[in-house]
């Protein structure tokens, strides 16, 4: 048990560093960061996918078959990410037309001033209670096995690359100078360590919790690499772009089935 602490407190260290990811933008022009992020956006499907089918759910089977209790468990993981895409993108995402062109010059203008606008704080919110699930589900997997575990790290640290890339660019956006939204941002992401501790804590008294939290993984996942990584790939739909948007989602898959080979 002791190495299921070492391993999780590890992989969610180096996936919180994957917060800090925002200063190699700072001197990067706009255009060649979008090039680099619908690639890594590609690859990140690709492995979050293999992750679900590869590993997760060949550990559900295998632990309790296929029983209406994982249905419900998948189905619980696809509506907890639902709601914290909901909750980061509320105010962001959602707006067209002229009167979003306004609200954007408004939100502008209070970025001057070094005033916060409200949906950074919202960012921030979603944001943690993203990277708490993290946390839980990194423990969860390595409560399955090393393998899983490591598998699963390696898909959320491709997930979070263009995440917290986003995460980033929205603090900035909403008036957060540069070097505090790195900041805050980091702190946001040690919240996984929260995460890991409330799971490993919890699963000393709940029996098989990671029958419990590996569907949810899996749906989380699912979703993630369903409704929101491939829509943004459908944005780009020159041939060249999208011949390299399919090949990276294979190298996606194909990593995480060579982890599941290598038995590492």
């Amino acid at each position: 048990m002791n190495q299921v602490w070492l391993y999780s407190f590890a992989s969610v260290f180096i996936v919180s560093l994957i917060s800090l990811i925002g200063v190699f933008t700072l001197g990067m022009n706009i255009d060649r960061l979008k090039k680099i992020l619908i690639y890594l956006i590609s690859f990140s499907a690709g492995a979050l996918f293999g992750d679900a089918f590869i590993h997760l759910f060949p550990e559900i089977i295998k632990d309790q078959g296929w029983t209406l209790n994982v249905a419900f468990y998948l189905l619980a993981g696809i509506l907890i990410f639902f709601i914290l895409e909901k909750i980061v993108h509320y105010q962001h995402y959602h707006c067209q037309g002229e009167e979003c062109e306004k609200e954007l010059q408004q939100e502008a203008h209070k970025s001057k001033n070094k005033e916060i606008h409200s949906f950074a704080y919202m960012s921030l919110i979603g944001s943690s209670l993203h990277n708490f699930i993290d946390g839980t589900i990194i423990a969860a997997s390595y409560l399955v096995s090393f393998p899983v575990g490591l598998a699963t790290t390696v898909a959320v640290v491709l997930h979070e690359i263009p995440h917290e890339l986003g995460d980033f660019s929205i603090l900035v956006h909403g008036g957060f100078t540069r070097n505090k939204a790195l900041f805050i941002n980091f702190l946001s992401a040690l919240i996984a360590f929260l995460g890991v501790i409330f799971t490993l804590l919890l699963s000393s008294s709940v029996e098989n919790l990671k029958l419990i939290l590996i569907p949810i993984a899996a749906g989380g996942f699912i979703y993630i690499a369903g409704s929101d990584l491939i829509p943004e790939l459908h944005k780009e739909s020159g041939l060249r772009t999208s011949t390299i948007q399919v090949f990276m989602f294979i190298i996606g898959i194909l990593l995480m089935a060579v982890l599941l080979l290598l038995n590492i």
